[in-house]
């Protein structure tokens, strides 16, 4: 990965990134990128590292604002040999203090308004690395960018397949992130590897432009920079935020053939698939990863594509395994009204699963709830400063997913509920499912589960409003629940990647955090 955008460029790769906004660690540098100009910020940004004192063996944290240039900042750190550990801005000063006591960086790159705002909690960033370094502004205790500038570019680190290669975070529903370490091997050889592969449909082409809204601090985007790069599409666009209206004029000028984003995105930006000569009129392909979309959701896509058969593919997995299975939607599919929790099989010859008795770990039959076990080679390292935490989640060789499902007869696997969160009348994320596709208003159901009370129902409006009318008729026939609360989308606790924080959720609605489950496994 140090020198990925090298050879791109030795290749004379013709792919142009387009970006919403320029990279916050070369704001005058424009929003259009040649794998050559890229090769040579990663370069630069290698020099940084290194005149920082960051090398073989040390770990270089990023904390800045949502952006790709976390994923160049990577590259740049594996180039001068250094273990490159992203952490999003949307975490909570506490959760950044405790990472960072485990990751102990010899460099923290981050931007003076990071530290200003961790400082305004009580917590002091720069105390936890050997040198902080901000892109932005001087700020107390840090050094700036300018003063790093101009030395010299280490010559390119190789390291073992089997050596810690990146640390990513998952996405921290259920309290502090834990930090996954991957390897070469795991999250380059076993994913990265796999996924460019030119497979029918649902590769990439030379002629695709392919765009996507992520979180860039999260593993994902790291194994896609791979992908992407090495796959060579014509055009790439970045997105940074989810407001529609600043999406819209950049997706209109490159409309893209495959999009990925993150589920809040789709649910975000779905208003403008509603708009005359829509932005996604071209999409042939869309992704999605970290969580399920509602079937709402995927049919406006699907509906929005001018394409003869659109595809819209799920990838459910986590952070530690990576993708564990893949699910297609169609618009034909969709019209029968599947649950968006199907998530389909195990990927072919990469994954097997397997459903448990979660007090006796015997295997379940068919059509019968159970823990969800995963078997692949490209599960991570370890949780760093955690290691009974990812001991404790293992099996021989099965990862405990902490995830509760029901396998079909044909193999397919349908989730009901993170063991955390569920509920014991149902499932939590089939209510949730139906409360969607009822009320067109909602962008998202949230269902609550409390222990000896029935749930309680979350639903995110525009204006943070439901009618008692509309909640009649979404709730007749489906098991009890409390009065909904309604809320607006930024009244919503969320992480990195836009999930509900469920637990901060449930305690700032009731002051409880008691859930039904044990939560043995998150």
């Amino acid at each position: 990965m140090g020198v990925l955008f090298d050879e791109c460029a030795a290749r004379r790769t013709a792919t142009t990134v387009h970006l919403d906004r320029p990279f916050d660690i070369a704001p005058d540098g424009g929003t259009e990128y040649g794998a050559a100009a890229l090769a040579g910020l990663v370069r630069d940004a290698a020099g940084w590292l290194s005149a920082a004192g960051a090398g073989r063996g040390d770990r270089v944290a990023i904390l800045k604002d949502n952006h790709w240039d976390y994923d160049l900042l990577a590259c740049a750190a594996t180039r001068v040999g250094a273990v490159p550990a992203q952490l999003s801005a949307q975490l909570s000063p506490e959760a950044l203090a405790i990472l960072l006591e485990r990751l102990s960086p010899a460099v923290l790159m981050t931007t003076a308004g990071q530290l200003e705002r961790c400082r305004a909690a009580g917590t002091d960033l720069t105390s936890l690395a050997r040198v902080t370094v901000t892109s932005d502004v001087a700020a107390p205790g840090a050094v700036h960018l300018d003063q790093v500038r101009g030395g010299r570019v280490p010559a390119p680190q190789r390291r073992g397949e089997d050596e810690p290669l990146v640390i990513d975070h998952t996405s921290g529903t259920t309290g502090v992130p834990k930090l996954v370490v991957h390897s070469t091997r795991t999250i380059i050889g076993e994913l990265a590897r796999f996924e460019a592969r030119r497979m029918p449909k649902i590769g990439v082409r030379g002629d695709d432009v392919v765009a996507t809204a992520s979180s860039y601090a999260h593993g994902r985007t790291f194994c896609w920079t791979a992908v992407v790069m090495s796959m060579a599409p014509r055009e790439v666009v970045i997105l940074t935020g989810q407001d529609p209206n600043r999406a819209d004029p950049v997706l209109r000028a490159h409309p893209p053939t495959i999009m990925e984003g993150l589920p809040a995105s789709y649910v975000r930006f779905r208003p403008l698939t509603e708009r005359l000569d829509n932005p996604f009129r071209r999409v042939r392909l869309y992704i999605s990863t970290y969580d399920a979309v509602h079937p709402p959701t995927i049919r406006a896509y699907l509906t929005a594509s001018r394409q003869r058969n659109p595809l819209w593919m799920d990838g459910w997995g986590q952070t530690e395994t990576g993708p564990l299975t893949f699910r297609f939607h169609t618009r034909r599919s969709l019209a029968r009204r599947q649950a968006a929790h199907d998530v389909g099989r195990p990927i072919p010859v990469k994954t097997r699963l397997r459903l448990v008795d979660p007090d006796t770990f015997r295997p379940v039959r068919p059509g019968r709830p159970g823990l969800v076990l995963a078997r692949t080679a490209a599960r991570c390292l370890d949780y760093l400063g955690e290691t009974q935490r990812w001991a404790d989640k293992q099996v021989g060789e099965w990862w405990i997913t902490g995830d509760l499902g029901v396998r079909r007869w044909d193999g397919s696997v349908r989730l009901l509920d993170r063991e955390v969160d569920r509920t014991p009348d149902g499932s939590c994320l089939e209510i949730e499912d139906a409360l969607e596709d009822r009320l067109p208003e909602a962008l998202e159901c949230v269902l609550l589960a409390e222990p000896g009370k029935p749930p309680l129902p979350v639903i995110i409006t525009a204006d943070g409003t439901l009618s008692p009318a509309a909640w009649r008729r979404a709730s007749r026939r489906l098991p009890r629940m409390r009065e909904p609360v309604s809320l607006r989308w930024d009244e919503v606790p969320r992480t990195g990647t836009a999930k509900v924080r469920r637990m901060d959720l449930r305690e700032q609605l009731t002051g409880s955090t008691a859930t039904c489950g044990t939560g043995r496994w998150t």
